[in-house]
């Protein structure tokens, strides 16, 4: 980053210089690190619509031309090329991985899926129709009960060992909640199924039949896990690296952000989606609510359209659009009305001046919902 300097003139006369940095991509930025010290302001910017917590080399957003690049990677690029486990080495890496990298990668992950069998006796500890995000984060945070000796955030082996270890052992925590709100038994990890086929097995395989993986939803679900693989200084980003600060385990700091992800403004918006698509209830009602979504006075929402960072259109939204549709052909629709209430939903806010007027164009979250 190279530095200029940005003068300031308090109101009783004082200046000060602080410095202005200029990163590889993205706005200049002021640095006020300095600026309670010399001046005994603050700054106010509420929710950091104008703050940068820190340096990254991970993850650049423009929200106001719709661009998100992982590592300097369009995620255009990542989504069509790549996969989830290929971009996940990229993200803690820096780098794609070569073939070999790779190989070896993802073969820990594999190994690596399977969890401490005191870890399922846990399980049976939660109401049946507990939610999953709930269960999630208890879980997660007492995995420094059974995962204890690599802890050190400060050690690159330990951190190494930890990134690995969650990422393979987070599909089978989140399969063994839905087993539990489903009443099914637990299935256990297939270590010759890659990332996402080891996922859908361990939800909806049963031990009294065998379980044929559909590649369209595992192509599904692995780009819906590249594009949801990092997303900036977000809140749950923001939240595990509150926590982590404090020098709390990684798995606490973890769990934290799952509870912040839980929220209907963040990671809970898709399921906020879905919740309105019932609320809506029939094709026929779509004018009726769109008309509420418009009246100030009315509370109700529409949620999935437009974005607190992108103000044009979400570029997720239009890669997984294509996915949405390639999945809605292999489905019996008669067993699907919500999925005809949502596209007709999505043509009607298109197609309408108020929403192209204040950009409320469908986002990732609408269509990660319906899929």
């Amino acid at each position: 980053m190279s530095e200029e300097a940005f003068r300031l003139t308090s109101p009783d006369g004082r200046e000060m210089d602080l410095p202005v940095r200029t990163g590889t991509v993205g706005p200049d930025v002021i640095d006020v690190a300095r600026l309670y010290r010399d001046q005994k302001v603050f700054t106010y910017d509420p929710g950091f619509v104008s703050t940068g917590s820190c340096e990254s080399e991970i993850t650049y957003i423009d929200g106001e031309q719709g661009i998100l690049m992982y590592r300097g990677y369009p995620v255009e690029q990542l989504a069509e090329h790549s996969s989830f486990i290929e971009v996940s080495y990229l993200l803690l890496h820096g780098n794609l991985p070569t073939s070999d990298e790779l190989a070896s990668f993802e073969h820990t992950i594999r190994r690596h899926t399977m969890l401490n069998e005191g870890m399922l006796r846990f399980f049976s500890g939660f109401r049946y129709d507990a939610h999953p995000m709930a269960i999630l984060s208890a879980v997660v945070g007492s995995m420094s009960a059974y995962y204890h000796n690599e802890m050190d955030a400060s050690n690159p082996t330990h951190r190494d060992i930890f990134a690995h270890r969650i990422l393979a052992k987070l599909p089978t925590i989140a399969a063994a909640a839905y087993k539990l709100n489903v009443g099914q038994p637990f299935m256990y990890p297939r270590n010759d199924l890659n990332f996402t086929e080891n996922l859908l097995h361990m939800l909806f395989a049963v031990p009294a039949e065998p379980y044929e993986i559909d590649p369209v939803a595992a192509e599904a679900l692995d780009l819906l896990f590249i594009l949801h693989a990092d997303h900036e200084q977000n809140c749950s980003t923001s939240t595990v690296r509150m926590a982590g600060s404090s020098g709390a385990n990684p798995y606490s700091a973890i769990a934290a952000g799952i509870s912040a992800l839980w929220g209907p403004a963040h990671g809970g918006a898709n399921e906020a989606v879905l919740t309105m698509l019932q609320e809506i209830g029939d094709v026929s009602q779509i004018q009726k609510y769109v008309a509420k979504a418009k009246d100030k006075n009315d509370p109700f929402r529409l949620m999935g359209f437009g974005h607190r960072v992108y103000k044009n259109f979400d570029p997720r939204a239009t890669i997984i659009r294509e996915m949405c549709y390639k999945v809605l052909k292999k489905l019996d629709r008669k067993d699907t009305p919500l999925f005809d209430l949502a596209l007709e939903l999505e043509q009607v806010a298109l197609n309408d001046d108020y929403f192209k007027e204040k950009n409320l164009y469908p986002n990732v979250d609408f269509y990660s919902g319906i899929i």
